[in-house]
C-alpha cells in the first residue's frame, strides 16, 4: 500500500492535477478492454476444447465416424476422365460449318508451340 501511495504522489507532481484524472479513465477504459479480450479468449478456449472433447467421446462411442481423407486427382490418378473430356469440349471452336471441334486449350491458333 506504501509504495502504491508512493507512485500516485509521483504522477501527481509529474502529470498535474488537472491531466491526472483524464490519464487514469484512460487506464481504467484500456484495462476494462483487455479483461474483457481475455475473457472471450477464455470463453473460445473453453468452447473449442468442449466441442473437441465431445466429437472424441462420440468417436470412441462409434456414433459417428472419422471422415475419410479426399483423394487429390492430380497424384492418385483417380480424375474422372468424362471431366477431362468434358473440359477439352468446351475449350472447342465452332468451324464455319456450325460443327463443334474439339481444340487442345495449349495449341490454340495464337499459341502453337514448337518442341526442340
Amino acid at each position: 500500500m506504501p509504495e502504491l501511495l508512493l507512485v500516485l504522489a509521483l504522477a501527481l507532481i509529474v502529470i498535474g492535477p488537472s491531466k491526472l484524472p483524464d490519464i487514469a479513465r484512460a487506464l481504467g477504459k484500456g484495462l476494462a478492454e483487455f479483461r474483457r479480450a481475455t475473457d472471450e479468449l477464455k470463453h473460445s478456449f473453453n468452447e473449442e476444447s468442449g466441442t473437441a472433447a465431445t466429437r472424441d467421446r462420440l468417436l470412441k462411442e462409434g456414433k459417428i465416424k472419422p471422415p475419410e481423407p479426399a483423394g487429390n486427382p492430380y497424384t492418385d490418378g483417380t480424375s474422372d476422365k468424362k471431366e477431362d473430356a468434358a473440359a477439352v469440349e468446351t475449350a472447342g471452336v465452332t468451324s464455319p460449318e456450325g460443327e463443334k471441334k474439339a481444340v487442345d486449350p495449349a495449341q490454340t491458333e495464337g499459341e502453337k508451340t514448337t518442341h526442340g
